[in-house]
C-alpha cells in the first residue's frame, strides 16, 4: 500500500467523481430514461451518447446542465461491460464545473440514475459499491460480526479513493429514526460520495482494532473517515474523527464539517479517476455553437503557429544553403598550389643504374642476339626436311650460296682454288 501522494495528481475542487455497480438488466436503458426526463423538466440543457474510444463494449453518456443557473457542469458516464452476471455492469461517472464545486448543487448520479425509495430499475438498483461486495450508497451497512472479517471490509473500503467512507459507532441501539441512513441528511454534493459503516455498540473494541492499521479509532458514539490511499502529504486523522454523532433524525452538523474538509483536501486522484478526467476534456462532444466556434479557432491558431513554425524553419534552411554555395564558390576561385619539380641533377646514381638494368630486361628477343656458329646452321639446313632448291633456309640466304660458303669455293671437283 502506497503511504505517499508525492507522485500523484491531486483532485481539482472542480470535479466530482464515483463510480458504483449496477446489477440488474439494461442499465443503459434506465440512463437513456432518466437523461430524457430530465432534459424534458428542464433539470438539464442536452445529453448525447457517443461512441466510445476504442469501442471495447464500453456505453458513454454526456449530459450538460447549469447548476445555479449560471454554471455550466460538463458530466460523463461510462458503463463497463460485467466481467460476469453476478458483478453487473460497472459504471464511472465524473462531472466537472466551471468554478469549485458547491455541495448544494444537486448530485450529478441522481441526473443520471434514478432516485427516490423506489427505483425504476426494480431490484438492479445502481448504488453498490464497485469492488467491495454487500456495500452499497445510500445505505447503512452494517460491520460484519467476526472481526476478522470486519478488519478485512475497511482495509479493502480504504483502499477505494473514489468515494469517502465513514464509520459511525452507536453508543446505544438506536430507534426507527437513528437506523435510517446518514446520507439522505447530507448536502447533495455529498450524499451519493459517501458510504456509511454502522458498528453496533458492542462493536466498539473489535473495530477499533481492525481500525489499529489505519492508523486511527472511532470515539464511542462518534464517527471518523477512513483516510485515503496513498494518504496526501501532512494528513491527520484527529481532523476528520467526529465526538458525538447522535442518531436522533437531526443533521448531523459536524460530521458534516468533517465531511467537507476532507473533500477540499488536496487528496491523490486514483489513476481511473485521472483517466475518466482526461476522457471527459478531451473526447467532450455535446457542445454549444459558441464552443464550437471557439474549438474552431483554437484549431485555426494552432495551424497559424505551425505554418509560422514551418515558415520560419523553411527561411533557415534557405540562409544556410546560400551560405553553402558561397562558401563552395569561394573555394573553386582559390588556386591550386603546384608540386615542386624535381631537378635532374639531384637523381642519385643508383637510381640511374638501376633504370637502366630494368630497360634491358625489357628489350626485345630479336634484338641483340649473338650469331650462331656456321656449322650449326649448315646442319640444321641439310636436316631440314622439304626444304626446296633454292628456298632460303632459317638465316634467310638461299641454299647455293649456303653450300659454297661451306665448301670454300663453291665447286663440285673439292679442290682449292
Amino acid at each position: 500500500m502506497s503511504n505517499s501522494a508525492a507522485d500523484h495528481a491531486t483532485v481539482p475542487q472542480t470535479l466530482w467523481a464515483v463510480r458504483g455497480r449496477h446489477t440488474g438488466p439494461a442499465p443503459e436503458d434506465v440512463v437513456r430514461r432518466t437523461l430524457r426526463r430530465h432534459k424534458e423538466s428542464g433539470d438539464i440543457d442536452d445529453f448525447a451518447e457517443p461512441a466510445a474510444a476504442g469501442d471495447l463494449g464500453l456505453r458513454v453518456f454526456e449530459a450538460r446542465w447549469r447548476a445555479g443557473g449560471t454554471v455550466t457542469v460538463r458530466a460523463r458516464l461510462t458503463l463497463v461491460p460485467p466481467r460476469d452476471r453476478l458483478t453487473g455492469h460497472e459504471w464511472r461517472l465524473v462531472a466537472e464545473a466551471e468554478r469549485p464545486w458547491d455541495d448544494a448543487w444537486p448530485s450529478p448520479a441522481t441526473l443520471f440514475w434514478p432516485d427516490g425509495a423506489a427505483d425504476e430499475d426494480g431490484d438492479g438498483s445502481w448504488d453498490h459499491h464497485p469492488a467491495v461486495l454487500g456495500l452499497r450508497f445510500r445505505h447503512v451497512n452494517t460491520l460484519p460480526e467476526d472481526d476478522k472479517e470486519m478488519r478485512r471490509r475497511l482495509r479493502d473500503a480504504a483502499r477505494e479513493a473514489w468515494c469517502v467512507h465513514v464509520v459511525v459507532h452507536e453508543a446505544m441501539t438506536p430507534d426507527e429514526r437513528g437506523r435510517r441512513p446518514l446520507a439522505r441528511l447530507l448536502p447533495p454534493g455529498l450524499r451519493h460520495r459517501v458510504i456509511e459503516h454502522r458498528a453496533a455498540p458492542q462493536q466498539l473494541r473489535g473495530v477499533n482494532w481492525a481500525l489499529k492499521d489505519l492508523g486511527i479509532e472511532v470515539p464511542r458514539g462518534g464517527a471518523v473517515l477512513l483516510p485515503p490511499d496513498p494518504a496526501p502529504d501532512g494528513y491527520d486523522g484527529r481532523e476528520h474523527s467526529v465526538r458525538n454523532v447522535f442518531l436522533d433524525g437531526s443533521e448531523p452538523a459536524e460530521l458534516i464539517a468533517a465531511l467537507r474538509h476532507f473533500v477540499a483536501l488536496p487528496r491523490p486522484l486514483s489513476q481511473g479517476a485521472a483517466e475518466a478526467l482526461a476522457d471527459l476534456r478531451e473526447n467532450w462532444t455535446l457542445l454549444t455553437l459558441r464552443e464550437e466556434l471557439e474549438a474552431q479557432r483554437r484549431l485555426v491558431a494552432m495551424y497559424a503557429e505551425a505554418l509560422e513554425a514551418m515558415t520560419k524553419s523553411r527561411d533557415l534552411y534557405k540562409e544556410a544553403a546560400e551560405q553553402a554555395l558561397e562558401a563552395l564558390a569561394a573555394y573553386r576561385d582559390v588556386p591550386v598550389p603546384t608540386l615542386p619539380q624535381q631537378r635532374p641533377g639531384s637523381r642519385s646514381p643508383g637510381a640511374l643504374q638501376q633504370l637502366t638494368r630494368t630497360f634491358e630486361r625489357l628489350r626485345l628477343p630479336g634484338r641483340g642476339r649473338q650469331p650462331e656458329p656456321e656449322h650449326s646452321g649448315a646442319a640444321a639446313s641439310a636436316d631440314a626436311p622439304g626444304t626446296p632448291d633454292g628456298a632460303p633456309d632459317a638465316s634467310g640466304a638461299p641454299e647455293e650460296i649456303v653450300r659454297e660458303g661451306v665448301g670454300g669455293t663453291g665447286r663440285g671437283d673439292g679442290k682449292a682454288s
